[in-house]
Parts: C-alpha cells; sequence; structure tokens
C-alpha cells in the first residue's frame, strides 16, 4: 500500500485506523456501509457511495450510499444501475479523480431530485483478483476538488476494502456450515433419542395388549397405531432437515418435498408428508417423474376447488407398487363436477406404468387422490 505517499501524519495515522475498523467487522452488509462511511470521512467527501457489481461484472447489483437522508433517497427514485461516470469506473477499473464530473463526455446527468455534484473520485474494489465494485464519492468539502493525496488514501483503503470483504465472506460462508452442521446433529438427536424413546413405548404397549383379560386393549391398540404415524412423521422432519436446501436436488424425496414446499406457499395450508420404503433407490427416473407430475396435479386440485385446511401426502414403495396418497379435509367430491383434462392425464401416465389411479370421498371428509404405478424403472 503506498502509505509512503501520504505526507500529513495526522492523515496517515486516521488511514491506519480506518483499515482496523473496516477489518474488524464481519458481517458483509455492515463492511459495506463501513467502507464507504469511513472513505467519504477520511477524504472529507459530502457524498458517498459503493456499488457492487452484478454476476455479469456489467452492472450494479447494489448501491451502499452515505451523506443522502432517507427522504432524499426516497425523492430521488431508483438507484443507479451503472451508467455514466459510474460504467466508467466498471469498464475501466482504476482511480479516477475528476475536479467537475459534469464536464466528462461519459456523464449522462442526474435524476431529477438529485442533489448538484460537481468534484469525483473513485476506486475499484477487488476481492481475490475480481472485481467486487466500486467506491464513489463526490463534493469535497474542503477544496474544489479532490486532491492527488486524496486517491492516494482512497487506493489504500480500496485495497483494505477488498480483504475485509473477503473476511466476510469467508465468514458468511463457515456459518452456512456451522448451521448445516447444527442441523444434522438436530436430525441425529431426534434419530437416535426420540425415535428410540417411541420405539421402546410402543413395545411396551404392545405387550400390555396380550396380556389375559387387559380391559384396555383396544385402546392401547389404537395408541400403537398413533406411535407408529408419529415416528413416521419425525423420520420425515428428521431428512427435511437434514437434506441440503438447494431445489432440485438428486433423491426423489427431495423432489417430492421441494414440489410439497412450493405449493404450501400457494396453499396457505399445513401439509403433513410421510414415506415409506426405498423411495430413492427402488423407483427410477422415469417414474419419479410420473409421480412428481401426479403430485402436482393433486395439489393444484386441492389449491383450485377443495377449501381445504390441511393436506397429507403419503409416499410409499411396497410389494414393488409406488403408491401417492394424497388426502385433504376440503368439501370433498362435488357430484357432476366434470373431471379435467389433468385427471385424464393421470390416468394414463398410471397406465403407462402398469397401475391406476382414482379420487374418492375421505374417511371423515375431503378427498382421497390414490395414484399407483407398478413399473419402478
Amino acid at each position: 500500500m503506498p502509505f509512503r505517499e501520504v505526507r500529513d501524519a495526522r492523515r496517515l495515522q486516521a488511514l491506519i485506523g480506518a483499515m482496523l475498523l473496516i477489518e474488524a467487522d464481519l458481517d458483509l452488509q455492515s463492511v459495506l456501509q463501513t467502507i464507504v462511511e469511513t472513505a467519504a470521512e477520511i477524504v472529507d467527501a459530502r457524498y458517498g457511495a459503493l456499488g457492487v457489481l452484478d454476476s455479469s461484472g456489467s452492472g450494479l447489483a447494489e448501491f451502499v450510499t452515505t451523506g443522502l437522508t432517507d427522504e432524499e433517497q426516497e425523492a430521488i427514485g431508483p438507484l443507479p444501475v451503472g451508467r455514466g461516470i459510474l460504467g466508467l469506473l466498471i469498464r475501466r477499473p482504476e482511480a479516477l479523480r475528476l475536479p467537475d464530473l459534469s464536464l466528462h463526455p461519459d456523464r449522462v446527468g442526474f435524476p431529477p431530485n438529485h442533489p448538484p455534484m460537481a468534484s469525483f473520485l473513485g476506486a475499484p474494489i477487488v476481492v481475490r483478483g475480481q472485481a467486487f465494485g466500486n467506491i464513489y464519492l463526490t463534493e469535497k468539502r474542503t477544496a474544489p476538488e479532490f486532491s492527488n493525496e486524496d486517491a492516494v488514501v482512497l487506493r489504500a483503503l480500496a485495497v483494505a476494502a477488498g480483504q475485509a470483504v473477503d473476511k466476510a465472506r469467508w465468514h458468511e460462508r463457515m456459518q452456512e456450515l456451522t448451521l448445516a452442521e447444527e442441523r444434522e446433529r438436530m436430525a441425529r438427536n431426534l434419530h437416535d433419542t426420540v425415535i428410540q424413546r417411541l420405539f421402546a413405548v410402543g413395545l411396551r404397549l404392545q405387550s400390555a395388549t396380550s396380556l389375559p383379560g387387559s380391559p384396555a386393549a383396544e385402546r392401547i391398540a389404537e395408541a400403537v397405531i398413533d406411535l407408529d404415524e408419529t415416528i413416521s412423521q419425525i423420520r420425515t422432519t428428521i431428512f427435511a432437515i437434514s437434506r441440503p436446501r438447494s431445489p432440485g436436488g438428486d433423491s426423489l424425496r427431495s423432489q417430492v418435498l421441494d414440489v410439497v414446499d412450493e405449493a404450501t406457499g400457494r396453499l396457505g395450508l399445513d401439509v403433513q408428508v410421510d414415506f415409506e420404503g426405498p423411495i430413492d433407490s427402488a423407483v427410477g427416473s422415469s417414474a419419479s417423474e410420473h409421480l412428481l407430475m401426479a403430485l402436482r396435479e393433486a395439489l393444484s386440485n386441492v389449491i383450485r376447488h377443495a377449501k381445504a385446511t390441511t393436506a397429507e401426502v403419503a409416499v410409499s414403495v411396497t410389494d414393488g407398487t409406488l403408491t401417492l396418497r394424497v388426502v385433504d379435509d376440503g368439501i370433498g367430491l362435488v357430484p357432476g363436477a366434470p373431471g379435467g383434462r389433468g385427471l385424464d392425464n393421470l390416468h394414463e401416465r398410471a397406465t403407462l406404468l402398469g397401475g391406476d389411479f382414482h379420487i374418492e370421498p375421505g374417511p371423515d371428509a375431503g378427498t382421497v387422490f390414490l395414484w399407483r404405478a407398478s413399473r419402478l424403472a
């Protein structure tokens, strides 16, 4: 860093202090705000901004400012995207100092309600050899324009900013990794502790039903069934919290949960998902595609017609048969209502896979959607 070009001892001390301040923060958004505020303060600029490049590197995805009030920013309107002088630094990432930016041939002018700006100083921020963004400063308070020493100070600060951004990014990645590890730990604890205890309770209840003359045998049997369903639901929860949270996961379980997650946002109701059998290992790509289409159609019908508050989705593979069962607590089947092309498609998909499809009234209310396939390749 060109410290030797900074001749003012107090300014050099302020620069070093500013660099330490920037590097002390670990939150990326806070780092960006600190960078632009520190840069404006150390070169005595009235206004400052930090533009973060978009994925293409040709425009701005984010624009952090200082010197403008919230009311002034609102009056100006949308944030800039990287045209004019701002775009000049994007195309040529090197320090730029102008006595009056309005006289530069690349200027595009200001939007209405924008404060007047003349003197300009800018410098790029580079992270690991790649352009990250630019610092823009305008309106030197104590002089008509920024000095050469101001440019030296800003370049040094930009180097420190690049290091701070890199450090903050690394910290965010570590936080994500830690969160993923914590989710896996929670899943292990659920499996190793809760499920095992429930299983043990179930065994004790089952043994109680075999006692001669037990007056509560029927109730105990019902409790065992409830425990089995609870264990199944917990296992589904374990899978949901321990799987990678990225769209388009490879496993069929992941894809089923993604479809349910997508639909749940539109349904506005609670959807319970259960799995049984070797879902991922036994079902091939073709059957998986048909199953997911059937699931989407079933949830779509719940959205459009059922007026339900809850729904249950069960996917199972037993005795070589893939079964999708969707149950809702809605208004049930409407006599004489047309089936629609979507339901016809589901009949065809099931038939292609040697299976069947039908809809029937729910046990208490609502509708049961049942789709089966026997060719799982």
